[in-house]
């Protein structure tokens, strides 16, 4: 008796996908047809009509290799997309790039973002696999004008006739820089408490950008054991925002979505990115260095700092609260950079929807035929309890402040002090650790008889916790 025979799987590549996509789009084949002449099953183009998205994205993007069959993600896709933000600039610049020099590279990102990982040769071949990145003869740039023609402008976007009325409200974005003192309190404001934060929104509020925090630790100790992946705000170890980088991510997010977009940009920060290559999608409309129009709405960016004192309040309150006898300076020195990203994630989103609206339409940054009257306890949070609206608004507006100098508290490990482990570390919760902070928490709060809607709150985060112990 013959035994019959296992049925080979046809893989189809990136391109034949799209061919897929394409024949169903255009002609009113079934799917099974369409299988049958691509000789594979209906359940397999069933799945990529279910990943059409994805599957364009990655057609769009330009950088995914459309005869590869199969898309393994790596595991440290953090690291994966950061060395080809890189590889991209230095292939702009026609550095010309080695093997070497990206494993060299690879190591170095990883290191930044604090996680434990060696790139080997094996994992590069399949990293250029999955980018379509191929080494070869160096392509110097072309100029982009011709000699009979008159000089440039400084960027490419600043010589297109671009308004604001050539887009969607939808499709305008401003973005800041907004300096913060992350744990200064009033009479202590350290040099070292010092970060930039970038913040990039629509006019419409609808679409608000991952926060980015760059700060001067290269890699603060609070860190240790975090992935980068689940940092709630993107952090740079360095004071300057990496623009280039910023701007080359924003550009492949949009391009995937299949938009144009505009962002409103101060001037000196065009012409510091004179040297970066052509954005596809995001076209830079840079403001006059002469126009005292922000690029953000300072309203926003007032709001924004506003919810991240009261919340740097609240945390510093709740400490003294535990530990008699605590000055609001030493609570503050405590606050570490890991707290800042939490704080200014969770301050950028209670930002509110309207208050961008109306905001954008006042500055003349959107269209707009009137704008929307903001109800001011809309554009502040409550004043914390123990400080009037006038004390307050100083606080908030810390950063006028003159800084003392002094030695940054993370880089000098003054976390020994508290106890812990000789290296200032302390080792990472386990499964039963984290159980048991359930439990206690959960014990407190039904001790503080709080209503229904804190238990929600808990019960939900209860059964995350809890999914993830039985991973």
């Amino acid at each position: 008796m013959e035994l019959c025979s296992k049925k080979k799987l046809h893989a189809l590549s990136l391109a034949e996908k799209i061919q897929v996509l394409e024949l169903l789009d255009e002609s009113k084949m079934s799917q099974s047809e369409v299988a049958r002449r691509f000789q594979v099953s209906q359940p397999q183009i069933s799945r990529i009509c279910k990943n059409k998205e994805k599957l364009l994205a990655d057609w769009c993007s330009g950088t995914a290799n459309r005869e590869r069959k199969r898309k393994r993600e790596s595991k440290y896709s953090g690291i994966d997309e950061a060395l080809l933000c890189w590889y991209h600039i230095a292939q702009a610049k026609a550095w010309d790039v080695t093997g070497p020099m990206l494993l060299h590279k690879a190591k170095e990102l990883a290191d930044i973002m604090g996680q434990d990982f060696v790139p080997s040769i094996g994992w590069l071949v399949r990293w250029k696999r999955r980018n379509n990145v191929g080494f070869g003869a160096r392509h110097v740039v072309a100029p982009p004008f011709t000699p009979e023609l008159p000089p440039p402008a400084p960027t490419p976007q600043a010589q297109l006739p671009l308004s604001l009325k050539d887009f969607s409200p939808e499709d305008i974005f401003g973005c800041a820089e907004v300096p913060l003192l992350y744990r200064a309190v009033p009479g202590r404001v350290g040099v070292c408490d010092r970060v930039q934060v970038l913040l990039c929104a629509n006019s419409r509020g609808t679409e608000k950008r991952r926060v980015l925090v760059s700060g001067l630790q290269a890699a603060p100790r609070c860190f240790f054991g975090v992935s980068s992946e689940a940092l709630p705000a993107s952090y740079h170890p360095d004071l300057a925002i990496p623009w280039s980088e910023w701007l080359a991510q924003f550009d492949r997010d949009m391009g995937r979505q299949g938009r144009q977009v505009a962002l409103l940009l101060a001037a000196r920060v065009v012409e510091e990115l004179a040297g970066l290559p052509g954005l596809g999608h995001v076209k830079l409309l840079p403001l006059s260095a002469a126009s005292t129009t922000p690029s953000l709405p300072s309203s926003v960016v007032q709001a924004f700092k506003a919810h991240y004192r009261r919340r740097l309040l609240g945390k510093l309150a709740a400490v003294q609260s535990e530990r008699a006898g605590t000055s609001l300076a030493e609570a503050g020195a405590g606050i570490t950079v890991l707290d800042a990203l939490h704080m200014a994630a969770a301050a950028w989103a209670k930002v509110p929807l309207q208050l961008i609206v109306s905001s954008f339409v006042q500055e003349g940054l959107a269209p707009g035929k009137t704008a929307l009257a903001p109800h001011k306890a809309s554009e502040m949070p409550p004043v914390p309890g123990g400080l009037s609206l006038e004390e307050f608004s100083r606080f908030v507006d810390l950063e006028g402040e003159e800084p003392v100098s002094g030695v940054c508290k993370e880089e000098v490990g003054t976390e020994d002090q508290v106890g812990g482990r000789e290296d200032g570390l302390e080792p990472l919760p386990t499964k039963a650790d984290a159980l048991r902070a359930l439990g206690t928490l959960r014990r407190w709060i039904e001790c503080k008889g709080t209503g229904p809607e804190l238990f929600a709150n808990f019960y939900a985060c209860e059964e995350e916790v809890e999914r993830l112990c039985c991973l």
